[in-house]
């Protein structure tokens, strides 16, 4: 691969863009280097996560809200960035990537840049470089990056320790009233849209979901300042306190993508919260629980990776058999072979 300049990245060429983020999905060394060079111009960006079931309309909406906030009455408008992660088949390995075929009326925008990625096997609704993708956007510029996820169910939520704002999307007829008061996904909303509102049921999605936050407590703000708290807890000591603001109540919306009806109450709330972010000091501790994530993410794959790299291949095999046999738990097998390690290769004790 050719040699990427990241000034080339800050100043728009999105050929040098294409191939860094390129050089980020297959984590070569010059991706470090790239985001070495752009990390001091991150920070900037408007992390903008989507996530939802499949079939709720996520990608047609991503595509109205891109063009809603190019055409906002803001000048300059904001720069935005697409990264749509798609689910990668469990056998062949490969991925349709898709999800950006619903947006190819944005491709005459010069200041609009979709990237879609397989999700390679990574769980949670995102792959292992989503967050390396969402660096280098920021980095390049961009005012706004929106993250598409894979779309994969109720245990989806990585998407939450990644972007500033997260909007879960629903539809009608995807389960009764129990389907919305159940744990998970919802939790992690800090908008909740009704996406194909103009189809039967539509109102009575978003009661269900309304009732939901009034049962949880969300509608005083319970669950997001205890989720406040608990960001503030595991963050580092140096991160700057929180103000003493009003909790963030959850909006319900009903939207209807196809025609753009809702889209402009879509766009203005998440305007005003990331408003309320900067004014509250969630955008900082947002933030700085994002790097604690990536950091630790980091050393756990290094972790892994050096650990195969020095691992005798025999004693390895040896101890798997041994599970096999039914000689030795997996955890007796990893213990063993992670004592072996520490002694022969040094890569516990350095």
């Amino acid at each position: 691969m050719p040699q990427i300049d990241p000034n080339a990245i800050r100043q728009g060429d999105r050929l040098a863009l294409s191939r860094a983020l390129t050089a980020a999905e297959n984590g070569t060394p010059a991706s470090r280097d790239i985001q070495a060079a752009l990390f001091p111009h991150t920070g900037k960006a408007h992390l903008i996560g989507i996530t939802g079931a499949p079939g709720t309309g996520k990608s047609t909406l991503v595509n109205q809200l891109v063009k809603s906030f190019r055409k906002a009455e803001n000048l300059p408008a904001p720069k935005v960035a697409v990264i749509a992660v798609d689910p990668t088949s469990p056998f062949t390995g490969g991925a349709l990537l898709g999800d950006r075929i619903r947006m190819h009326d944005l491709a005459g925008d010069k200041d609009v840049f979709i990237r879609s990625m397989a999700s390679r096997g990574a769980l949670g609704g995102l792959a292992h470089s989503t967050a390396a993708f969402a660096t280098i956007l920021d980095g390049a510029g961009f005012d706004l990056v929106l993250i598409e996820t894979v779309g994969a169910g109720q245990a989806e939520v990585d998407i939450a320790r990644l972007a500033h704002t997260v909007i879960v999307v629903e539809a009608p007829g995807l389960g009764d009233d129990i389907q919305a008061i159940k744990a998970g996904i919802l939790e992690i909303a800090d908008i909740l849209v009704v996406n194909k509102s103009d189809q039967p049921g539509a109102e009575n999605t978003a009661r269900a979901l309304q009732a939901m936050l009034e049962l949880s407590g969300s509608n005083t703000g319970s669950l997001f300042t205890a989720g406040k708290h608990r960001m503030q807890a595991q963050a580092p000591a140096s991160l700057s306190p929180v103000n003493d603001e009003p909790a963030w109540k959850v909006p319900v919306l009903q939207v209807t993508a196809t025609d753009g009806k809702g889209v402009l109450e879509l766009r203005e709330q998440i305007e005003t919260h990331r408003k309320y972010l900067l004014e509250s000091g969630m955008w900082q501790v947002k933030e700085n629980q994002r790097l604690k994530q990536d950091l630790d993410s980091l050393i756990s794959d290094l972790l892994v990776e050096r650990w195969r790299q020095r691992q005798d291949k025999v004693a390895y095999h040896d101890a798997l058999k041994n599970v096999i046999e039914r000689k030795w738990t997996p955890y007796e097998a990893a213990e063993s072979l992670l004592k072996k390690s520490s002694i022969h290769s040094g890569i516990i004790v350095r």
